[in-house]
């Protein structure tokens, strides 16, 4: 198996991103229409779609030439994101779909992770107590928060207020579209010149999060919890070639909220419950 996969090598990171852009739209018009009968498997396609952006986010901070500029990139998407998303929901209504979308936040803290790990490594050996502790920020800022939105999520008056506004501004942990499974991304760096290693992290996390979502009843894992189907991410990543490919710097962040709110819109207009 491992001789055949080493031949037939053909995806770029390019075709990765393809892939994944792909998929996802045909989950996210299952979120939108399926009130309007889209069938339950074009979910299931969607499944693979965050592990092989986390994947692609390993790829793409290791190889950067301005890790911060590329953290940047991706807060400022959330951000837009995030306005977005309110907006358009304030504008339309499909039946009791919640646009709460929003890929960029898990992917900063996945990098936000990276980047942090980073610094502390690198201040270890510089002995650079500065650094040190802002990549310990940037490790666990996003777990800070959860903790803070965790205990704030039933106040009332200036905690609820300060709930949205720590939502909107810093990408926490918990809020994260897959929650802290975002930080699957991190794990992935960590034993990013280890694909088997890679594959196994995949595994214990789809493991770990069917389990999560079905409070470790395993029942229904064709139709409710279908989280595991995630693990159908190693075959894209097993046939990558470590090769950029094609660039699409910024499509992706162009095109992910764009087909999203379109979506949104359409499902709205056609009258979708």
């Amino acid at each position: 198996m491992t001789t055949f996969l080493n031949k037939h090598k053909s995806l770029t990171t390019f075709d990765l991103k393809v892939i994944g852009l792909v998929l996802m739209v045909f989950d996210h018009i299952h979120q939108m229409f399926a009130g309007a009968g889209v069938p339950g498997w074009f979910n299931w396609l969607g499944r693979p779609v965050a592990t092989i952006f986390f994947f692609v986010s390993v790829e793409g901070f290791t190889h950067t030439h301005d890790k911060k500029k590329y953290l940047w990139r991706l807060l400022i998407g959330y951000w837009i994101m995030g306005v977005g998303d309110a907006l358009i929901q304030a504008l339309f209504s499909v039946g009791n779909v919640a646009l709460m979308n929003n890929i960029f936040g898990d992917l900063f803290v996945g990098v936000s992770a990276m980047y942090g790990y980073e610094k502390f490594k690198a201040a270890l050996k510089k002995h650079d107590l500065k650094s040190g502790l802002s990549g310990s920020v940037l490790i666990g800022l996003p777990l800070l928060l959860s903790l803070y939105l965790h205990f704030s999520v039933q106040g009332r008056g200036f905690f609820q207020l300060s709930n949205i506004l720590v939502n909107f501004i810093y990408p926490s942990a918990a809020g994260a579209e897959n929650a802290y499974f975002c930080y699957l991304a991190f794990f992935l760096y960590l034993v990013k010149d280890n694909r088997k290693l890679q594959y196994l992290f995949i595994v214990i996390a789809a493991i770990w999060y069917t389990g999560y979502l079905s409070y470790w009843q395993f029942n229904d894992l064709f139709t409710v919890n279908i989280q595991w189907m995630m693990i159908f991410a190693i075959i894209p990543i097993a046939l990558y070639n470590s090769k950029r490919g094609k660039s699409m710097k910024y499509f992706f962040y162009i095109f992910y909220p764009a087909h999203i709110w379109g979506l949104f819109i359409l499902a709205s207009l056609l009258g979708v419950k």
